[in-house]
């Protein structure tokens, strides 16, 4: 299901699971049908750890599988684990402890004896999530499932959805999961819900042609309503009946021939601050945590007009290198040198700590009276400015309590253009806004002439703006890469596709040298010979593989020499392969 932030979606969903009751109609269920809905904000009991918290079911299969997880913890005691495990026995509950453990693994949640007063509300997020994928309900309502899952996560989640037998209503901005997991879209606009067949593809063409039909049909009315208008004004007071219905199917017609269909656009033309030559460089950046290791000698110097996507799992640095990079934390060693015209605009996770009983038009006023903007037409007052931030007249006056999660990310967003930024830094900017207000975000960001700098999980948008990544590999590494996400994943298959086949290789030849009959017993004169002089040749094809990743590192910034070293490190990369295997079939017959 798609729509505007604060049209209604979440407010759908909690109808329909039964958090809120309609003002008119009912809702109704087929008897003995088991529904679990998953909350932006899921309700948790605090006391529970996360393993109690995932098989809270009150049903034999849950609390077989409980309880024999439990026993593992305390092995002493075999009375206990012995009727674990006769229960998971009798239960044939073992496909599903196996299920659990996958579950929990994917979404990140090792520590299955934390309680769950401890989690961050991500962290309580996905706990929720496991939950009700462990519990197999026959419909799952999911508000916003992808929040708060790094990108490993949601691939698995959107191959987890696939399934066929999964009957699943969803709220999500995510279109890549819209894309290949959606059957049927619904899209709720205007107090109506509209019906699409088929994934996201199929609901921009019928979205396009339904709004086609309905600029044709107004425009037909409004022909047919100048013609009524005449008619209307040329008759008598006293009219008889069939003039009197006449003049009723002229309302009708008039209020169709008054339909606005003009969408509401978000406009970002905020002006930019001048951006000067040196921007930012950063030089053997190190930052850890006690022995946590995150970031080992990164360096790289950004250039104008770069957008930049990070990548990596949570909890691996992605937001600790923004904090370092704007100031709000300290490296643990390195240098980071900032251009004096940078100008950074920095939107957090967290957001900006709203008062509740601040009007929106308060908020931005707080900030500033008027705003200087791009081109013509002077500068912009708060109001025109939240006006072109879709706060109409009524809504600048809403008090923030009032406001949609998507709406105060907008508020936000907006409170950040407005000090005029010539380098967006922007942590998961994407959570709960609607796919309208992304695409406009997106057009933005790809015409802003200064550099960004985005976390995201959203693949699309990734994608779309970013033409390389920073992707945190583990153990500290940061590797540049030249692409986009989608062709990142691409290249770790392949690369994990290489190692493959060179392990089985490996291992095909040792088997082979194993079981063949050794006809062979020693090498001769000349393979001695090369097979002294492998050893020297692949330190030194080690050295040159280690120097040139080191350059390419370097040269960064530089597309054309990332090109030509790219080249040479896959060239050397390649000999290396074929060194080794021979090296490993002569060392087969050496002393």
């Amino acid at each position: 299901m798609v729509a505007r932030n604060g049209h209604g979606k979440t407010t759908l969903l909690h109808i329909l699971s039964g958090k809120e009751s309609p003002d008119e109609g009912r809702v109704t269920f087929r008897k003995g049908i088991r529904i679990e809905f998953l909350a932006q904000d899921p309700d948790l009991q605090a006391e529970r750890s996360i393993l109690e918290s995932v098989l809270a079911a009150e049903n034999p299969l849950t609390q077989a599988v409980l309880r024999y997880e439990l026993a593992l913890e305390n092995p002493d005691d075999t009375e206990a684990y012995q009727k674990a495990f006769d229960a998971m026995e009798q239960q044939k509950a073992w496909d599903l402890e196996g299920q659990v453990k996958t579950v929990l693994g994917k979404l990140g949640l090792h520590d299955v004896k934390q309680k769950i007063s401890k989690l961050s509300g991500g962290q309580k997020k996905r706990v929720a999530l496991a939950r009700i994928l462990i519990a197999s309900p026959d419909l799952l309502i999911l508000d916003e499932p992808t929040n708060h899952l790094d990108l490993d996560m949601i691939e698995w989640l959107e191959s987890f959805l696939s399934q066929k037998g999964i009957t699943l209503l969803m709220v999500t901005h995510d279109r890549y999961f819209l894309e290949s997991i959606c059957d049927t879209i619904l899209e709720l606009e205007d107090g109506k819900l509209y019906r699409h067949p088929g994934n996201y593809s199929d609901f921009l063409i019928r979205k396009a042609e339904r709004q086609e039909v309905e600029a044709t049909n107004v425009d037909k009315a409004k022909n047919l309503m100048r013609k009524e208008l005449d008619w209307i004004r040329r008759q008598p007071k006293a009219r008889g009946t069939k003039s009197k219905a006449r003049i009723d199917a002229f309302q009708d017609l008039k209020k169709e021939a008054s339909k606005d269909l003009s969408e509401d656009q978000l406009e970002l033309n905020i002006k930019m601050t001048r951006l000067g030559s040196k921007i930012l460089e950063v030089h053997k950046l190190k930052k850890s945590y006690g022995d946590k290791l995150l970031i080992e000698g990164f360096n790289y110097v950004f250039k104008k007009g770069e957008k930049i996507g990070i990548a990596g799992p949570n909890g691996s640095g992605k937001s600790t290198l923004l904090k370092m990079l704007t100031g709000k934390e300290e490296p643990s060693g390195g240098k980071i040198i900032i251009g004096d015209t940078v100008q950074f605009g920095f939107y957090t996770q967290g957001g900006l700590e709203f008062k509740e009983e601040q009007r929106v038009i308060d908020v931005v006023k707080a900030i500033a009276e008027y705003i200087p903007r791009e081109g013509k037409g002077g500068d912009l007052s708060a109001s025109q400015l939240l006006e072109r931030f879709l706060f109409d007249g009524d809504k600048q006056y809403t008090y923030v309590s009032k406001l949609s999660g998507g709406e105060r990310r907008r508020l936000y967003l907006c409170t950040v253009l407005m000090a005029n930024p010539n380098f967006l830094i922007l942590d998961e900017p994407t959570n709960d806004l609607d796919i309208l207000t992304l695409n406009v975000l997106e057009e933005f960001l790809m015409e802003f002439p200064g550099c960004v700098l985005v976390v995201t999980h959203d693949r699309y948008f990734m994608d779309k703006i970013c033409d390389h990544l920073f992707a945190f590999e583990g153990e500290g590494r940061i590797k540049d890469f030249p692409g986009n996400y989608t062709e990142y994943r691409a290249y770790q298959e392949e690369e994990e596709a290489k190692r493959k086949l060179r392990s089985e290789s490996m291992v095909k030849v040792k088997a082979s040298k194993s079981e063949a009959p050794k006809e062979k017993t020693k090498l001769t004169y000349a393979e001695r010979l090369e097979f002294e002089a492998l050893e020297g040749e692949l330190e030194e094809l080690e050295e040159k593989r280690n120097r040139l990743a080191k350059d390419l590192e370097l040269a960064a910034t530089d597309a054309e020499k990332v090109l030509e070293i790219s080249a040479e490190l896959e060239k050397i990369q390649a000999q290396l392969e074929d060194k080794e295997m021979r090296w490993l079939e002569l060392s087969e017959f050496a002393e």
